[in-house]
């Protein structure tokens, strides 16, 4: 072919792809897609972490996903599976600690006491505990960096379910355990428990009581019981929201699960929402967790 004179030549660089290098370039969303920043997250391999989003089972930021190609930004958006949170944020870190008596919840003692930094020094990040136990009480503790999740679990007003166990000087009767959970008055305020129950039969002088309340007031296991004649001897704190201490011995610390970290995250999500019942949330969360953590597809 001859170029006319004063002609510009009509190049064909159409690519393999039929498209031209020099058109534009369709949009790319910011971010990694959800499969991949799912199975990051150890919820499941890549491929069951698309059938999860196919089967219309994933959410982010509240809205459904049913298209695996979906980005996402780790850092700001929220992922969750059945309702149930899914921790994308890796800086985070959530330990459980069975505090044995003796010991203070606090990171530095003023008066030297066996403080909380035995068990936080001997990892990376800067660790806090939520909440307090005395240092006569024993049991779970939470140790984090969470801020946010901090405080949902320890402020009053979010009203977290702690469940304790005690053992108290007397027969504690079936009257003694209604008081408890009408209520009693103390010097400041009215207090009742959720629930009250004996656990086994009175020996040697002594019951063993499970309590379970909202409360975060110092101390107030004991002053409730001790309110209704009945002093406490020995105290553990078995749960703390959906959290449960388990089989963990005193003085031991472990990283939460999978199941535990999504049932929290569930709980702060629903408390930053307004939700007025952030132990139902985690409660319905740690149920669809359970479900999950259950099925082969989704490694523990």
């Amino acid at each position: 072919m001859t170029e006319a004179p004063g002609s510009t030549m009509s190049v064909d660089a159409t690519g393999a792809d039929g498209t031209s290098p020099d058109a534009p370039v369709p949009h790319q969303p910011a971010g990694e897609r959800l499969q991949k920043v799912m199975a990051a997250a150890g919820v499941a391999s890549r491929r069951v972490c698309e059938e999860y989003i196919a089967q219309g089972r994933v959410t982010v930021n509240g809205e459904l996903v049913v298209e695996p190609g979906r980005r996402v930004d780790p850092e700001v958006d929220e992922v969750a599976l059945d309702g149930v949170a899914i921790q994308l944020d890796t800086s985070k870190r959530y330990i459980m600690l069975n505090k044995p008596t003796g010991v203070v919840s606090t990171m530095k003692d003023e008066n030297g006491r066996p403080d909380l930094r035995q068990y936080t020094n001997r990892y990376d990040e800067r660790l806090y505990n939520v909440g307090r136990l005395d240092a006569e009480t024993s049991g779970l503790l939470l140790l984090t960096n969470d801020g946010e999740l901090a405080n949902v679990l320890a402020h009053p007003r979010f009203g977290v379910e702690k469940t304790y166990i005690a053992k108290v000087r007397g027969a504690v009767t079936a009257p003694v355990l209604r008081t408890l959970k009408e209520g009693i008055e103390l010097d400041d305020g009215p207090i009742a428990a959720d629930a009250a129950r004996m656990l086994g039969n009175p020996v040697g002088g002594h019951s063993m009581v499970e309590l379970t309340l909202h409360s975060g007031r110092n101390r107030i296991v004991r002053r409730m019981l001790a309110a209704v004649g009945h002093p406490v001897v020995e105290l553990v704190r078995r749960s703390f929201g959906p959290l449960h201490l388990g089989t963990l011995a005193a003085g031991q610390v472990r990283d939460l699960s999978k199941v535990e970290r999504g049932a929290l995250l569930t709980l702060s999500r629903a408390a930053r929402e307004g939700s007025a019942t952030t132990d139902a949330a985690a409660a319905e969360a740690r149920s669809h967790a359970d479900t999950l953590d259950s099925n082969p597809g989704a490694p523990s």
